[in-house]
């Protein structure tokens, strides 16, 4: 029989009530003739509460424990679930990441998926045509044979790495939305819903600020060619809407030359004032940083008219510019910078589409349009497939709703 994998999110099992709607939903899929395997995250509001004790327990906490501690909102969600779909007449059975098991590396809170051995879960199909209830978020480093965490978002990663695993016919990922939109709906209220997007689109979209999907989990998606759905679990069962479709860009007849438009408020914008312009200087900026797991986005370097010494500007994620700040004032007298200038009031807007590849001046128009509505741009960075601009927070909504509606995808 085909294998299908299920995903439900936090709000999607929220209370008992949704959890016995989501039931209703496997049971459509069973009825259908999957073999299906359910990954769950834990209820609503629940993983923020665990770490919330961890953090009152001990404010310098073993990260082994914290995992053991957070790992348990999903081991609840999973045996509620198998209860509702075995008083629906279902055979069902909760699995924990360890017990599958899931094998992970030993980055207790963000872990990375080593391996996936599906032979209990296979087996539970064929002998006993078994509906298989996940954990999601956790696995296990084998070696120590201690419970890990895969990072916020990690249920989406444990179902597409299981969808691989198993060889499934495809993931269906259920949250609160019914699909990919082409923007923030929130912001742009002709944002329209994708019926398909491409691994690599996706994939941009997620690291670039959508959060419908964890970038892991898209990553494995493209990596295993899972074609993966993300879909509403508030959709009336009986009567399911497809959502959008993540999959290979040959499965998509028609591509527009931009997809989608998607934003970040997690940036932080740092410039090094009169840098000396000599070999070294950029290792001595940039290592430190990358030493503490600071990420570094958007750079741009500028010569002065001597020649002599340089100014460069980057981005950080919010949470880490006090940090960043810190290790390059420490270092002061190894980089030589005449000052520090940093601002916290910056948005990344982006603009992603696998049409860029074949068309020229995408860019140009957005920066000409951007700068007709006197939107001042700080920074630029681009791909192959996607470009992005860093402007002053206060016009993000202007600039999202100037760049939906130059590239037509306001249009029906």
């Amino acid at each position: 029989m085909p294998r299908l994998v299920m995903k439900f999110g936090g709000t999607s099992v929220a209370t008992v009530e949704r959890i016995r709607n989501v039931a209703r939903h496997v049971k459509r899929e069973v009825e259908a003739g999957y073999d299906v395997a359910v990954v769950v995250s834990a209820m609503a509001g629940k993983t923020n509460e665990l770490v919330g004790w961890v953090k009152e327990a001990s404010s310098l906490y073993d990260s082994k424990e914290y995992d053991v501690v957070v790992a348990s909102g999903e081991q609840v969600t999973s045996g509620l679930l198998a209860l509702a779909l075995q008083e629906m007449g279902l055979k069902a059975r909760s699995w924990q990441g360890w017990q599958i098991p899931i094998m992970t590396s030993e980055a207790h809170g963000s872990a990375r998926i080593a391996a996936i051995d599906g032979t209990g879960i296979l087996k539970g199909f064929t002998d006993a045509k078994e509906v298989a209830v996940v954990s999601g978020f956790q696995g296990m480093h084998q070696p120590s044979g201690r419970i890990t965490t895969l990072g916020r978002g990690g249920s989406d990663t444990s179902a597409v790495a299981l969808a691989a695993a198993i060889q499934a016919e495809r993931c269906d990922i259920y949250t609160d939305v019914d699909g990919v939109y082409t923007t923030d709906p929130r912001i742009v209220p002709k944002a329209r819903r994708l019926d398909k997007v491409s691994y690599e689109e996706m994939l941009e979209m997620a690291s670039l600020g959508a959060k419908v999907l964890q970038v892991r989990s898209v990553e494995l998606a493209m990596m295993h060619r899972v074609p993966t759905y993300v879909r509403s679990s508030f959709d009336d069962p009986a009567d399911p809407k497809l959502g959008t479709l993540i999959c290979d860009e040959e499965d998509i007849m028609e591509q527009q030359i931009v997809t989608g438009i998607a934003y970040s408020r997690d940036e932080a914008q740092i410039t090094l004032r009169d840098i000396a312009d000599k070999p070294g200087i950029a290792a001595s900026i940039f290592v430190p940083l990358a030493e503490a797991n600071i990420n570094v986005d958007m750079i741009i370097q500028v010569v002065s008219d001597n020649a002599a010494t340089t100014d460069l500007t980057f981005t950080v994620p919010t949470a880490d510019y006090e940090r960043a700040c810190a290790i390059l004032n420490e270092r002061r007298d190894e980089i030589r910078f005449q000052d520090l200038q940093g601002a916290t009031d910056v948005v990344k807007v982006s603009a992603i589409g696998v049409g860029m590849r074949s068309h020229a001046g995408v860019a140009a128009r957005a920066f000409k349009a951007l700068a007709d509505k006197g939107i001042n741009i700080r920074a630029i960075t681009t791909s192959e497939i996607k470009f992005s601009v860093l402007i002053e927070s206060a016009y993000t909504e202007l600039a999202v709703r100037t760049l939906h509606s130059l590239y037509g995808l306001d249009q029906a």
